[in-house]
């Protein structure tokens, strides 16, 4: 079976063949970063590897530089991660976090795309839906697979890092996954001022999901988000969040919706109000 959607559901993941699937397990919480470890470590979809937000799929040391509170990693350290995991180029891989692929499994996704990977894809409705079919569980840490190293290339048409090109993008296509109140800029739990950039709109990513935690059909999907759109082209969109991580949901959500083409600005909000000379709209 091939991944060529970016969803796969929890029965067809159990009939992969597991040593030909890198299942990578991404459960985070933003406000205790080791409890999704220990999730990991109580109990996993056999096989499956994990990987930290902070650790594996950001790179911390790099908040300085202006790339927002979760900077991409370096291309040598994703490589580094990969072949930890025993992943090789053209294997398949899913993840899955806690959050309907919100919070990391749709940033893994979207970094494996990053790198030209097709074969990708996420657990629809996470781990929960793992359970919920009643499939087996591992408890512990995996068994490690023999690492290969890799090497691998960023496509830089996949992204936008140029915060000076970012208000031209915005008029109508720079689409923030926030939720509304902090893009209104109501509250700001997070990051130093409230708000969005001027011309962006707005499209929480909560509102990808349905009651069960998986995503809407894909027709409705494509409905919502073409009333936001309006007559914007897929391929000239542009998501946004508070730390290029819930964009990735966005993006995810689109390409399920048969939207393609779309790309991340990775700094994001925390990215763009890193500098307080840039503007910041309101309401």
């Amino acid at each position: 079976m091939s991944l060529t959607t970016p969803l796969i559901d929890a029965d067809s993941l159990s009939r992969l063949t597991p040593h030909d699937v890198l299942i990578v397990d991404c459960r985070f919480d933003l406000a205790d970063p080791a409890k999704g470890e220990r999730e990991y470590l109580d109990g996993h979809i056999p096989g499956a590897v994990y990987a930290s937000l902070d650790r594996d799929l950001s790179d911390l040391s790099r908040q300085a530089e202006g790339l927002g509170r979760h900077p991409l990693p370096l291309e040598s350290a994703l490589a580094q991660s990969l072949s930890r995991w025993g992943w090789q180029p053209g294997m398949r891989v899913v993840s899955y976090d806690a959050a309907g692929g919100a919070l990391a499994a749709a940033r893994l996704w979207w970094l494996l795309r990053l790198i030209g990977e097709k074969h990708v894809a996420v657990l629809d409705g996470g781990y929960a839906a793992w359970q919920a079919a009643g499939l087996p569980i591992e408890k512990g840490a995996a068994k490690a697979r023999p690492a290969s190293k890799v090497s691998l290339r960023f496509d830089d048409r996949l992204m936008l890092l140029d915060h000076a090109a970012l208000p031209e993008v915005a008029q109508g296509a720079l689409l923030d996954a926030r939720a509304a109140p902090r893009y209104r800029g109501e509250v700001e739990p997070l990051d130093r001022v409230g708000g969005h950039v001027p011309g962006a709109l707005n499209r929480p990513f909560g509102e990808n999901l349905g009651s069960d935690g998986c995503f809407k059909p894909a027709a409705q999907l494509r409905d919502e988000f073409l009333a936001v759109l309006g007559s914007t082209a897929p391929s000239s969109v542009v998501h946004m969040c508070g730390s290029g991580v819930t964009a990735c949901h966005n993006l995810l959500a689109m390409e399920h919706a048969g939207l393609h083409g779309s790309r991340l600005y990775p700094p994001s909000w925390s990215g763009w109000v890193s500098d307080p000379a840039r503007p910041v709209a309101k309401g």
